[in-house]
């Protein structure tokens, strides 16, 4: 069921265009999403290949930065939240499914990479299982997100997923989180996406997992 009425669209088509254009800038000022949405697709001149390489670019120099200037296991997951959602806002404007994929594995590769000695040596336990699970959380939903793709795409995170199984393996901490959070480490060393993955994950949510 349409949210809006025929009578009301029928109204609204009708309205002088002078008052449809102040309506339209008033609405857009309230939803920043929607107008740099319809910014990229109106009038910036960039491919989503070109926005895609922006937001790369993006996280590798924060990642490295807040690595660099490390505190605690608390602000860098916070940090990991912020970055996310910078790509959600990338695909909220660009529709760029491929780079949900490409850009969540670049950032748990490079945040796992450069701490590894900063998550194993992290105080207190209970942040830290908490960056842990998250850090689990977030590869679940990169396999659900490439299993929603055509397959053949698979090969092209072959290497990152494989690079992400590796880093999990070698860090004692996310690999416990792991297992106890049902994440099969070799579903990413072997880079093959289990076709009941949406079961798999559904069932594990039910049992009180991945929180």
């Amino acid at each position: 069921m349409s949210f809006f009425s025929k009578e009301f669209k029928e109204a609204l088509s009708h309205l002088p265009p002078t008052e449809k254009d102040k309506l339209i800038l008033r609405l857009l000022k309230k939803d920043l999403n929607l107008a740099n949405k319809l910014l990229f697709e109106l009038v910036d001149t960039s491919s989503v290949t070109e926005r895609r390489e922006a937001v790369e670019r993006h996280i590798v120099s924060n990642v490295i930065r807040m690595s660099k200037g490390f505190y605690s296991i608390g602000y860098l997951n916070m940090d990991v939240r912020y970055l996310s959602g910078d790509i959600t806002e990338h695909v909220k404007i660009t529709k760029d499914k491929y780079g949900e994929v490409s850009l969540n594995l670049l950032l748990l590769s490079e945040v796992l990479k450069q701490n590894n000695d900063n998550i194993l040596t992290a105080r207190p336990p209970v942040k830290l299982r908490k960056f842990c699970t998250a850090i689990i959380a977030r590869i679940f939903k990169v396999l659900l997100l490439i299993n929603k793709m055509d397959k053949d795409l698979l090969l092209d995170f072959k290497e990152d997923l494989m690079l992400l199984g590796g880093l999990i393996s070698d860090n004692d901490k996310l690999m416990n989180t792991a297992v106890k959070n049902g994440l099969d480490v070799n579903w990413l060393l072997n880079a093959e996406v289990p076709e009941n993955i949406n079961e798999i994950h559904k069932k594990i949510r039910a049992q009180g997992f991945l929180k």
